[in-house]
């Protein structure tokens, strides 16, 4: 049976949200993505946090959100480049997002807060689909007519500049979608620069 890096990814962000579930709060304090300004309740940050972060989520919504966009997009992208390609993209944008949402408070006002989600991982995939797929055509649930992969992603990505910089949406971390779409961005000029060994 062949490796699949994206149903790994989807097994083990399910298993560790129903962890999530039993532990309570302990797993939260420990694992999820405290800023660098402040201590929330004695909970500090800690560099494992840049990573663990992305596999807690905020509910059962949040969760199937992500998975759905991990599968969508993911998939293509493993049998397009394989399964250590993906993880690359992936886990590189999963940290940018982390280093974004981290440094962002010190510029723009928004209040820090923990922050949980594969959101960031998914976003970069989203850039990453857009760029080796960029006329694919996509027809979302909440977007119900057909539109260009590098459409939505330019769409999408300047929606959540728009909501990061005016503090709408209070509560999501837009400004770490964008982050995880640079994560990707970077690394695939990386490879086209390199011709894609």
């Amino acid at each position: 049976m062949k490796f699949s890096a994206v149903k790994v990814l989807i097994g083990i962000n399910v298993a560790v949200f129903m962890l999530q579930s039993l532990a309570g709060p302990a797993t939260q304090e420990m694992f999820a993505l405290y800023p660098l300004q402040r201590v929330e309740g004695g909970v500090y940050f800690h560099v494992w946090q840049l990573v663990t972060y992305a596999f807690l989520h905020g509910g059962v919504s949040h969760i199937l959100f992500n998975m759905w966009g991990l599968w969508l997009f993911g998939s293509e992208i493993e049998r397009y480049l394989g399964s250590q390609r993906l993880l690359m993209i992936y886990f590189a944008s999963v940290i940018t997002a982390a280093v974004s949402q981290l440094l962002v408070p010190f510029w723009f006002p928004i209040e820090p807060a923990s922050t949980v989600g594969a959101s960031g991982g998914v976003f970069g995939l989203l850039l990453a689909y857009a760029f080796m797929f960029p006329h694919r055509k996509l027809a979302l649930v909440f977007l119900p007519i057909p539109i260009s992969a590098w459409l939505f992603a330019a769409l999408y990505a300047g929606l959540e500049l728009f909501l990061g910089v005016t503090g709408t949406q209070a509560g999501v971390a837009h400004f770490a979608h964008l982050g995880g779409m640079i994560g990707s961005g970077l690394l695939l000029m990386f490879w086209g620069r390199r011709g894609m060994e």
